[in-house]
């Protein structure tokens, strides 16, 4: 593929607080669209079973808009068929008015050559019909998920509506205690986009275009992590996606912007807040690392004598930059920062500032530091701790 020649030269970080404004954490979100405005505004929301403090699909709103109710989030993504669950950069909330953009993929899904899970003959059907007697139901209510303990081991109900997920007959339209609740497409899908009319370079310059929106600067790698693209689906439509090249200073790979993002200076009020390891700012380790010279994993599946930050260290924002990660836990009413790491003395009051508000938000009264990986900076936090709890 031969790359446009760039329009606009940016530097390293102008493209960072480009992508700040673009994630929501520049500038003042619009409070009145509340998290359906941050779900649409990213596109993308991905869940994950871990919840430590919350679960991911909370923070994510909660790191942008602050203290919004968990009941209010929930509510906002599944009432009124406002989103749906699909595979996007992985298990994802999505909009619904996206739903005919991944057509694309529920082809591919129809199209594989085998399953890892068997079916028996007739279960497909059984389960359709049961949703269309019963619906929405969770796999349990179909029949049960498991046939034995183990998690891989899936019943046939589960097998055959995980399936009937993939291709777009049914679709997840909640979480109910973590368990998803399916429903025939038909019924949850508005009927002016209950459809799979569109071709897959239509789908594909959709996603990309959103995708560089979502971003607001990317490489081709960025761009096609975000909905989990192949490289070359976006070589193939990235000319027409309405993003336009750039260079950014220091990046050493070409880069796409949203002409929007380009057309104002970011400015605004800076987010100081804890993020999921799951944010979609953070989403991608090498481009973490080339924006906020910021190295980050998630170790919650890391053996525990490996685990360098901690089970679910969640970086900290602030000014713009990733300053300290905090691996939190709690008891009771308590947030226990199981371990701190700071970038330095200058990141003490930021730290202190996001835990005590998240400590807030989950109705804990207090905080408690366990260890601080700097151990001279832990009686210079601990003391703003106790100033900012006031």
């Amino acid at each position: 593929m031969t790359t446009p020649r760039p329009t606009t030269d940016l530097t390293a970080d102008e493209a960072r607080r480009i992508a700040l404004r673009a994630q929501g954490f520049l500038g003042t979100p619009d409070r009145r669209s509340g998290v359906r405005g941050i779900l649409r505004h990213l596109g993308a929301v991905q869940l994950d079973t871990i919840s430590v403090l919350a679960r991911s699909h909370e923070l994510i709103p909660y790191a942008r808009l602050g203290a919004v109710g968990r009941t209010t989030v929930e509510n906002a993504y599944w009432k009124d068929t406002h989103a749906f669950e699909y595979w996007s950069h992985a298990a994802c909330i999505l909009p619904v008015e996206e739903w005919p953009h991944f057509a694309f993929r529920r082809r591919a899904y129809h199209n594989r050559p085998h399953w890892n899970h068997q079916l028996p003959d007739g279960t497909y059907d059984q389960v359709i019909k049961q949703l269309r007697a019963e619906g929405p139901l969770t796999a349990t209510e179909l029949g049960g998920a498991k046939k034995t303990s183990d998690w891989w081991d899936w019943s046939g109900s589960k097998v055959a509506v995980e399936r009937a997920l993939m291709y777009g007959e049914v679709v997840c339209v909640e979480r109910r205690g973590w368990k998803r609740v399916y429903d025939l497409a038909e019924r949850a899908i508005p009927a002016d986009l209950l459809h799979d009319e569109l071709d897959d370079t239509e789908c594909l310059r959709r996603l990309v275009r959103l995708a560089g929106q979502s971003l607001g600067v990317g490489t081709r790698a960025d761009i096609a992590d975000y909905h989990r693209l192949k490289g070359e689906q976006v070589d193939a439509v990235i000319a027409d996606s309405g993003l336009v090249p750039v260079t950014v200073a220091g990046w050493g790979k070409p880069a796409w912007a949203d002409p929007a993002a380009l057309e104002t200076p970011p400015r605004g009020r800076h987010r100081t807040t804890l993020l999921s390891p799951f944010d979609s700012l953070i989403w991608e380790r090498a481009r973490t690392e080339r924006i906020f010279g910021f190295t980050h994993r998630l170790e919650a599946y890391v053996p525990k004598q490996k685990r360098i930050h901690g089970y679910f260290a969640m970086p900290v924002l602030a000014g713009g930059r990733l300053v300290g990660r905090v691996d939190p836990a709690r008891e009771g009413r308590t947030l226990v920062a199981k371990q701190i790491g700071l970038d330095g003395p200058k990141a003490v009051p930021a730290v202190a500032q996001a835990l005590v508000e998240a400590a807030s938000w989950v109705d804990c009264t207090d905080v408690r530091v366990e260890r601080v990986d700097a151990p001279e900076l832990r009686e210079p936090l601990t003391a703003e701790l106790a100033r900012t709890l006031g």
